[in-house]
C-alpha cells in the first residue's frame, strides 16, 4: 500500500511538535487515498458480510435510526432470524440525510487492516478504524467530542469540520466529571477532501458534515488511549506479588495495626513510583500484552510445509527481540515469549520489520534450511501471531 499516513503527518517531527497538543491537517493526494478502500469496496463488505446493529448502522441529527426503516427480518431455513440490508431503503435514508457507519472496518478489508498496522507500528498503540458514509449537509452526530484521539482519512468526496476546541483537560470514558459545554463559535473551519489526513487530539469539541452535492467516504482511525490510569492499574496488578499486597485489610484491628498497614503500602507503592525506570517497564509489559489480530491460515492445519513461496507476515505491530542469560534469542509478543537459537535471529529481524516475507526469503539471512524456517513459522502460527497465505501479496 503506498499510502502512509506516517508520512503524511510529518513522522517524528509530528510525535514531537503537535501529537497530543494541536489538531493538524495534511493535504493529499485522492489517489493514494483511494488506495485504502473506495465505494466498490464498500459496497462489496455491505453484500458479503451480515452486519448488525450497531456494527452497522444509519445516523442523522445525532440520533440512530431504527434499523427496521433499512432492513427486513429475513428467516433462514433453520429458523434463525437476521437483518438483511433493503438496498432501496438504504438509499432513500442517505438521501434524506442519514450517514451510514461501519464500525471496526479494519477487520473487514486489507487495505484498513494495513492502515490500522502502520499507525499500530508508528505510534505504538491499538488502532480501530470506523468508515462514515454521508451525502448530505445533516450532521449524523451533532457537536461532539471524542475520548481517544483520531487521524481521519478522507477517501472520497468532501466533508466540511468544524472544532471548537477542549473544555477540559484529557477527559476520559470514565472520568469524574464531564467537559464542559463547546463555545457557540468555532476556533476553526475547513474542508477535508479526497487524501486529506486530520489529526484531532481527544476531549476536542467538532461537528462534520458532507459537502452539500458531494458524497464523502472517510475513515476515522480511533488510538487507544494510554494514561496514567493504565499506568496505577498495571502497578497494582503486579504489586500483588508482595504479601502486604494480598493480606486482608485489618478492618477490625487497632488503629495502630491499620497505620501499620497503609504505611508498608505506602513505603511499596512511592519505591515504584519513584523507580526510573517504571515507564519503560509498562510500555513494555504493553506492548508484549498486545492482541494479535485475527488472520487464520488455511489450508495449512498441521505444520506450516516448506514451501518457498507462501507468503508470511507477524499478526502483532508491537513484538520486542532480546537475549536470554544464555544466548539465545527471546520474542516477545500477543502476551507469549518464544525462545530460539541465536541463528534464527536474522528470520525474526525480518519478519519484526511487519512487511510480509516469502518463506524461502527468510530463511536466506541466517543459514536455515527451508524445512528449519517452515518450523520456526509453524511455531509463531500456532502461537497466533503469525500468519501464512499463498500466492501474490
Amino acid at each position: 500500500m503506498t499510502f502512509s499516513v506516517a508520512q503524511c503527518l510529518g513522522g517524528d517531527d509530528f510525535l514531537a511538535r503537535t501529537f497530543g497538543q494541536r489538531y493538524h491537517i495534511s493535504r493529499g493526494a485522492a489517489h493514494n487515498a483511494a488506495s485504502v478502500l473506495t465505494w466498490d469496496d464498500l459496497n462489496a463488505i455491505l453484500t458479503h458480510h451480515r452486519l448488525d446493529a450497531p456494527r452497522l448502522r444509519l445516523a442523522a441529527d445525532g440520533q440512530p435510526l431504527a434499523t427496521h426503516i433499512y432492513t427486513r427480518p429475513t428467516v433462514t431455513r433453520r429458523q434463525t432470524v437476521w437483518q438483511r440490508l433493503h438496498p432501496a431503503d438504504l438509499h432513500q435514508q442517505l438521501a434524506d440525510g442519514a450517514t451510514l457507519v461501519l464500525d471496526a472496518v479494519d477487520e473487514l478489508h486489507p487495505g484498513p487492516a494495513q492502515l490500522a498496522m502502520e499507525l499500530e507500528r508508528w505510534l505504538r498503540t491499538a488502532v480501530q478504524i470506523n468508515l462514515y458514509a454521508s451525502w448530505t449537509s445533516t450532521e449524523g452526530f451533532g457537536v461532539h467530542w471524542d475520548d481517544h484521539d483520531v487521524v481521519v482519512v478522507q477517501l472520497d468526496g468532501s466533508k466540511c469540520w468544524r472544532l471548537y476546541g477542549p473544555t477540559r483537560v484529557a477527559p476520559m470514558h470514565r472520568d469524574v466529571d464531564a467537559p464542559e459545554s463547546p463555545p457557540t463559535d468555532p476556533v476553526a473551519e475547513f474542508v477535508l477532501h479526497a487524501g486529506d489526513v486530520l489529526y484531532l487530539p481527544r476531549g476536542w469539541w467538532h461537528a462534520v458534515a458532507a459537502s452539500p452535492g458531494q458524497a464523502s467516504l472517510h475513515l476515522t482511525c480511533g488510538l487507544q488511549t494510554t494514561t496514567g490510569a493504565d499506568v496505577i492499574a498495571w502497578l497494582s496488578d503486579n504489586l500483588r506479588t508482595h504479601e502486604v499486597v494480598r493480606s486482608d485489610v485489618p478492618r477490625f484491628g487497632s488503629a495502630t495495626d491499620q497505620a501499620a498497614f497503609t504505611e508498608q503500602l505506602a513505603k511499596l507503592v512511592t519505591s515504584e513510583l519513584t523507580s526510573p525506570d517504571l515507564l519503560s517497564r509498562f510500555l513494555a509489559a504493553r506492548d508484549a500484552t498486545e492482541q494479535a489480530r485475527l488472520a487464520p491460515s488455511l489450508p495449512y492445519v498441521g505444520a506450516v510445509p516448506p514451501d518457498p513461496t507462501l507468503w508470511v507476515q507477524l499478526l502483532v505491530t508491537r513484538p520486542a527481540l532480546g537475549t536470554t542469560p544464555e544466548g539465545d534469542v527471546r520474542l516477545t509478543a500477543g502476551g507469549e515469549e518464544w525462545v530460539f537459537a541465536q541463528r534464527v535471529r536474522p528470520l525474526l529481524e525480518c519478519l519484526v520489520s511487519g512487511f510480509p516475507q516469502r518463506l524461502g526469503n527468510l530463511a536466506e539471512p541466517g543459514g536455515l534450511t527451508l524445512a528449519e524456517s517452515a518450523l520456526v513459522v509453524s511455531e509463531l502460527v500456532n502461537g497466533q501471531i503469525a500468519g501464512i497465505k499463498k500466492g501474490a501479496e
